[in-house]
């Protein structure tokens, strides 16, 4: 992490708050949840400094989220986006040539460990599955663009959002929310006393983190994703208080 963000340091200013929140030295971290369309955003908030941790997409001048993406995990929607994309005739032979079925776990915010098996897209032609959680810059990713934008893999509109459902109440009831993910390769978190100037952002991506969230569920269901719980566990930075706003 602290190589990260050294690294970023030699080209964008790091506020050392924000710094310190990658790095799990801050003791007043605090989270306000705000609903926008359907997701509840959990977004960071320092008491001390009474500042919000917001973010801005930096691209052009920043496209570190296709550098060193650690794995592209793929849904049913995604195989069939990148089949076509991609100009194979059958969903098998993109399956065959382009993916690998990879394991890694996943820190949700209930507290638990879950494990997920799944497709991911090869960053790399001759990627294997021992390379998912390396650091591999994606294959698409020419001249400082996208070579398959926007037809891309759901995941890689997320970043830096973690996005999760959880069922309350009735089963036929579901919650979607979504947090920032401080993995140290992103330099567009900024402080701020307000949430206003992030909130064009949250009503852009609410729409996608729902739609990718349904998408998930829909792989989860007809097998193309499996997802078991492990353990409990407890985040290093864990938040002490969530404070509901609701803004539409």
């Amino acid at each position: 992490m602290q190589e990260s963000l050294d690294d970023l340091s030699k080209k964008w200013e790091i506020p050392h708050e924000i710094y310190d929140l990658h790095m799990g030295k801050r003791d007043d971290l605090t989270e306000k949840i705000i609903q926008v369309g359907e997701v509840r955003f959990h977004i960071p908030f320092l008491e001390k400094s009474q500042l919000y941790v917001l973010w801005k997409c930096l691209w052009p001048d920043c496209h570190n989220c296709c550098e060193r993406p650690i794995r592209l995990p793929m849904t049913e929607d995604d195989v069939e986006l990148m089949t076509k994309k991609l100009g194979y005739k059958t969903k098998s032979d993109f399956i065959k040539n382009e993916t690998n079925v990879i394991t890694f776990d996943d820190k949700m915010n209930n507290d638990m460990l879950i494990t997920h098996t799944m497709l991911s897209m090869k960053r790399k032609k001759d990627e294997t599955k021992d390379d998912d959680g390396k650091k591999i810059p994606c294959r698409f990713l020419t001249s400082g663009s996208c070579g398959i934008h926007p037809d891309k893999p759901g995941v890689c509109w997320m970043y830096p959002f973690l996005p999760w459902r959880v069922p309350v109440d009735k089963w036929w009831k579901v919650e979607y929310h979504a947090k920032f993910v401080f993995t140290g390769d992103c330099p567009g978190f900024y402080l701020e006393k307000s949430l206003d100037p992030i909130m064009p952002t949250l009503q852009d991506y609410s729409k996608k983190i729902y739609d990718y969230l349904i998408s998930c569920h829909r792989a989860e269901r007809n097998n193309y994703i499996s997802t078991s719980k492990i353990i409990k566990y407890r985040f290093l930075c864990d938040v002490k208080s969530a404070v509901d706003t609701n803004k539409k």
